[in-house]
């Protein structure tokens, strides 16, 4: 499980990389968009469509790393007041018993409609939109891959350290 651990750590680190140059990129087709928009009355759909494709890239493959670093949402609240056995204790159930069912049910929802869009080449239904959709469709499961296997790996650490 140690292995998995790491391996999936380094492939989140890489991964860390190439989304914090996705969103620079998305913050810069952003900007063009509006600029050419209202400075000079051009509009395109398919710069529209790449700044949404590249919004959907980064939620779904930032999900695990957000797990992974504690930025996920959870009620700190009471999360917060708890003593630190308790918070293990809690990471462990919502990990195992709540994050990891939720994303092997996202994966097994997900396959179906995945492979359709991959079987008919989903494209934009937008005139001039982007040709690939469905490239952006299959990150779902890769999301809850990637989820699960976190979901998986945090709630075995909390399990761990509370032996300790």
């Amino acid at each position: 499980m140690r292995r998995l651990a790491l391996a999936l750590d380094g492939l989140e680190d890489v991964l860390s990389g190439l989304l914090a140059f996705l969103a620079s990129a998305m913050v810069l087709l952003v900007f063009a968009v509006v600029v050419l928009r209202y400075g000079f009355g051009l509009g395109s759909v398919a710069l529209q469509e790449l700044a949404q494709h590249l919004h959907a890239a980064i939620f779904l493959l930032a999900a695990s790393i957000a797990l992974r670093c504690g930025r996920h949402v959870r009620v700190d609240l009471f999360y917060g007041r708890l003593a630190e056995r308790a918070q293990r204790k809690l990471d462990a159930f919502a990990n195992l018993a709540v994050v990891l069912p939720f994303a092997v049910f996202a994966f097994l929802v997900s396959l179906d409609y995945v492979s359709a869009s991959f079987a008919i080449r989903e494209a934009s239904r937008e005139p001039g939109g982007l040709p690939a959709l469905w490239l952006v469709k299959g990150l779902i499961p890769a999301f809850a891959l990637l989820l699960g296997l976190r979901a998986l790996t945090e709630g075995l650490r909390a399990l761990a350290s509370l032996r300790r």
